[in-house]
């Protein structure tokens, strides 16, 4: 009679595929978004940025402004 305790079984776990099939769409939308990002940050961040370190216009505001209504004649 053989002693059923010692005989070793093996357990196969077989995984199914992970159903992965978008063939790497997600990179491909990941740089397409960046590349957005990018280029408003071109066309908009740049732009902000160099007008920031020149600094803003001047602008000469009158002490005191002529409001008279009665126009002469």
């Amino acid at each position: 009679m053989s002693n059923k305790s010692s005989e070793k079984s093996t357990t196969i776990i077989n995984n199914p595929p992970s159903g992965d099939s978008g063939g790497g769409i997600g990179m491909i939308v990941g740089l397409v978004i960046l590349l957005v990002i990018g280029y408003l940050f071109w066309v908009y961040g740049l732009p902000a940025i160099k007008n920031i370190q020149l600094g803003a216009p001047q602008i000469n505001i009158p002490s005191q402004i002529d409001v008279n209504i009665n126009q002469t004649k």
